[in-house]
């Protein structure tokens, strides 16, 4: 293993055309935690390309070359030998021990111990999207409906992008989380207990309940589902998300316009850290900011005083200050006398999601 350490030593590293996101490792021990594509490889090497070349040891645990057993015996020393000071462990095996070292970054899908600063890596948020773009006009938010925020879906064609996802999908998990995962994105955006998902599962294959509930569970942990619950109803059935909107693209042929439209805004709340819920008739509730917010790609006027009419009571009875309406294009404000109706487009509301 000395030998292939040595060769990651000695390589050089590249990355092809990066652009800045909002995470940034300094000079302090960190893991980035993230689903396959979100960006944490190119982050880690950017970062390294900064250092001093024989200053650090970067190394991808995925290689199939890499014996644990090897590794944990001459990691330690080797970089006592060669003086290194920073060790970046891609794709990290918790099998392997982690080295003493001034600084450790490792990149994971599921958050270790031992590692006192834990950033969660999602992928592109609208305005990270809008880096790649030549321009900013209406095209970017279709490009963004179509490619997702993964940010090597820009360097693939077209007929590349959905083999290409399915593939590192396959890779990641397993048979039974990519089987679950699948039936996530059919029903994205949708009210889907574990026990629907293990009723549609049980026609395919062979599995239990309680294999089910775990693999479902693995997938929520790792951020490749994301559970919304329902406001003052804990054990309602909560609606599922999907870390991005790509995987929706490259898993089923639905379509389902305006449950992808859902899932995109959910995914640019998340990045605050809101307390966020559903409720009847209502997306998205933000109790703290007294604040709703509704998905209605194509509102019109007409159809916005119709759903505020049907969510007035909800309104009135728990103080609501503002409603947003997120639309593709339209916007407006509606004149009501308890709150503030406003439709928004997505490209302008995200971008305002995103301040601080």
């Amino acid at each position: 293993m000395e030998n292939l350490l040595n060769d990651y030593y000695l390589q050089s590293l590249h990355v092809n055309r990066y652009i800045p996101r909002k995470v940034m490792i300094d000079n302090h021990s960190i893991q980035l935690v993230g689903t396959t594509q979100s960006g944490k490889t190119t982050l880690i090497k950017q970062y390294l390309l900064t250092c001093k070349k024989n200053s650090y040891l970067y190394l991808d645990c995925n290689d199939l070359r890499v014996d644990v057993q090897g590794i944990n015996s001459v990691l330690d020393i080797f970089c006592k030998n060669n003086s290194i000071d920073i060790v970046a462990l891609d794709n990290y095996n918790i099998d392997i021990k982690l080295p003493n070292t001034k600084q450790l970054i490792i990149s994971t899908e599921a958050a270790v111990e031992n590692i006192s600063s834990t950033v969660l890596l999602n992928s592109l948020d609208y305005e990270e999207f809008l880096a790649y773009e030549p321009k900013y006009d209406s095209t970017a938010l279709n490009h963004f409906l179509q490619l997702g925020g993964y940010p090597v879906m820009h360097s693939l064609s077209s007929d590349e992008r959905q083999i290409f996802l399915q593939r590192k999908l396959s890779a990641k998990l397993d048979a039974v989380e990519l089987s679950i995962l699948t039936i996530v994105a059919k029903n994205a955006s949708l009210r889907l207990s574990a026990f629907a998902i293990y009723e549609r599962l049980k026609n395919e294959r062979k599995i239990s309940k309680d294999k089910l509930y775990q693999n479902l569970s693995s997938l929520i942990q790792k951020r490749y589902v994301y559970e919304l619950e329902k406001y003052a109803h804990k054990r309602a059935v909560k609606k599922l998300y999907l870390c991005d909107i790509a995987i929706k693209n490259a898993l089923t042929t639905q379509k389902h316009f305006a449950r992808l439209f859902e899932n995109l805004i959910f995914l640019e709340m998340i990045k605050r850290n809101f307390e966020l819920f559903y409720t009847d008739n209502i997306d998205f509730y933000l109790p703290h900011h007294n604040r709703i917010v509704l998905s209605m790609p194509f509102a019109t006027k007409d159809i916005l005083f119709k759903k505020i009419e049907s969510i007035e009571a909800f309104i009135i009875e728990n103080g609501v200050l503002h409603v947003e309406v997120v639309t593709v294009g339209s916007e407006g404000t509606l004149m009501h006398p308890f709150v503030t109706v406003k439709m928004m487009p997505f490209s302008q509301w995200a971008i305002i999601e995103g301040e601080e």
